[in-house]
């Protein structure tokens, strides 16, 4: 099962290569991974996407994770309300008579145009991966040129929906 890690570092040199290295001598596959600074410029924050078979296997990778000495927190969001976005850059064959037939696909999906040739636009879009995989697969007819992903990153939401059960007189 796909599970969203997020791990908050210290940014110093050699901390991404720390944790990476733990989770490739666990044999855990990094789906996705990106990093960045935090609101404080000497943290930064890791979002990892593994796929983790169990719950013994992720208990295990969590404390790991938390033993490393630079890290100062790790936090499995799967389950939790998040807000997730991803970013791509797709590179589009289109010659200029079908450029508005690719426009008008491209629109709903609020990508922005942010280079243009003689016969390829290059779009990009940002938003949740399953509209990310939405907007490749609609511009694969087209012929996609290239294509690049930045990967997810994510945090919690402010306000996390409680589950109570709901009763029904039906």
């Amino acid at each position: 099962m796909k599970r969203i890690i997020t791990v908050t570092v210290i940014n110093q040199s050699g901390v991404l290569n720390r944790v990476t290295g733990l989770l490739m001598k666990r044999q855990f596959n990094i789906e996705n991974i990106t990093v960045g600074h935090t609101e404080q410029p000497q943290i930064s924050k890791m979002t990892f996407v593994v796929n983790v078979e169990d719950q013994q296997k992720l208990e295990q990778l969590l404390k790991q994770l938390q033993k490393q000495v630079d890290v100062l927190k790790v936090n499995d969001i799967t389950e939790k309300s998040i807000v997730v976005r991803e970013l791509a850059l797709v590179k589009v064959v289109s010659p200029p008579a079908v450029r508005a037939e690719i426009n008008s696909i491209v629109e709903p999906f609020r990508a922005a145009t942010i280079d243009t040739g003689k016969n390829v636009v290059t779009f990009q879009v940002t938003g949740n991966p399953e509209k990310i995989d939405a907007f490749i697969d609609l511009l694969k007819p087209y012929g996609i040129k290239e294509l690049t992903r930045t990967g997810v990153t994510a945090f919690v939401r402010e306000n996390q929906k409680v589950n109570t059960p709901q009763l029904s007189i039906l």
